[in-house]
């Protein structure tokens, strides 16, 4: 269909990664895609559109890659501290 665009969807964890492509009609949001991809519940914490956090009534676009992010295991300065104190 011309007015479809192909989202892909995407959950990863330290060591595996599940990912979702899924049709919906053009206009549809970052939570109409999450809702097609009926990935398993990871538990994000946000969501971001190639890298950039996005709001879930984001538009978008053919080819977009939507991302479910998790929480952080640990504060990134902290984990510099530990490397560097080993």
């Amino acid at each position: 269909m011309a007015d479809d665009i192909r989202v892909e969807v995407i959950q990863a964890w330290p060591r595996r990664f599940e990912s979702e492509t899924v049709r919906l009609p053009e206009g549809a949001t970052v939570a109409d895609a999450i809702a097609a991809a009926r990935l398993a519940s990871g538990g994000h914490v946000a969501v971001a559109v190639h890298g950039e956090k996005a709001a879930p009534e984001q538009v978008l676009h053919d080819g977009d890659r939507v991302e479910l992010l998790r929480p952080l295991a640990l504060d990134p300065k902290e984990a510099r501290r530990r490397r560097a104190g080993k």
